[in-house]
């Protein structure tokens, strides 16, 4: 469990937690079912991307994204070896293992602190380094405090004491990479659905909704998952594929779709409607948002 900035936020705000997020927490498939139903559409097993693994439907293209876009960005991030298991932060496999048709070949790390909120994070924020927007790379606490990589690279940390948080400069300057992931790590620790549903903005057509948008729940219980490709039609009629983090933190994975298995993964999503199933989450209501 995440370390939390007050005991206010202890009692009222745990993201992503299995053991409260109650009747929002689908049961798992029938594993049977799920192998004798399969899909209809073409995965590319052999293909290291999503863009590439994943054929869009009979009738559908891919929604192409600008090369320097975060939605680019996800598409063409690569996976891990099709059938890939999903692992813990421990390195041990969780007990579900047939909601998913991809696992995201990026790290953990070794603490259980990059869940669901933070897959987000870790995706955006590494799409940010990677570009050199170096002045993007910003994030919230929770307790509304904001941290940016350009102070932390410049030795600048937070100290937590009860419900306030003070900043202080007390290390050298370090721009690598892995002072960024000690970066993420303080993050991850103290941000979480709340602070993220805060720094996006609600999208409320679904014309509007492109790759890298997310569908949340902020909060205790809260959740996120993120789109991570867009197909459509010739009438303009979307599909989406989503990917989420997950407590304990685990592998970011790209999720099947048990409710239409003939599409799956691709998901019929509305930004009307009153609630969204995804393969272990409903989201009531449903919320999409954007950086």
């Amino acid at each position: 469990m995440k370390k939390i900035i007050s005991l206010f936020i202890l009692t009222t705000i745990i993201s992503c937690n299995k053991e409260k997020l109650g009747d929002k927490l689908l049961p798992e498939p029938d594993k049977k079912e799920h192998l004798i139903s399969e899909s209809l559409v073409q995965i590319n097993k052999d293909k290291n991307t999503i863009k590439e693994r994943f054929s869009p439907p009979k009738g559908f293209q891919w929604v192409e994204e600008n090369s320097d876009s975060f939605g680019y960005f996800i598409e063409n991030f690569k996976l891990k070896s099709y059938g890939s298991p999903i692992l813990k932060y421990d390195g041990s496999s969780i007990s579900t293992q047939n909601l998913h048709e991809a696992v995201f070949d990026i790290d953990t790390g070794t603490q259980d602190l990059q869940q669901c909120a933070d897959a987000v994070i870790r995706l955006r924020a590494e799409y940010l380094f990677k570009s050199k927007k170096f002045d993007e790379i910003k994030f919230h606490f929770t307790s509304g405090d904001l941290v940016s990589w350009n102070d932390y690279k410049n030795g600048i940390r937070s100290f937590v004491k009860g419900n306030s948080v003070s900043f202080k400069k007390v290390a050298e300057p370090d721009s690598s990479y892995e002072n960024f992931r000690k970066y993420l790590d303080v993050i991850f620790n103290y941000s979480g659905t709340i602070s993220l549903s805060k720094e996006t903005k609600n999208v409320t057509k679904n014309s509007h909704l492109k790759t890298g948008d997310i569908l949340i729940t902020p909060g205790s219980p809260g959740h996120v998952v993120f789109i991570a490709g867009v197909c459509k039609n010739k009438d303009g009629k979307k599909l989406f594929l989503l990917s989420e983090g997950f407590t304990p933190a685990q592998s970011i994975h790209l999720l099947s779709n048990p409710f239409e298995k003939n599409i799956s993964p691709w998901y019929n999503l509305d930004v009307d409607n009153s609630e969204t199933k995804t393969a272990r989450y409903i989201f009531k209501p449903t919320n999409f948002r954007q950086f």
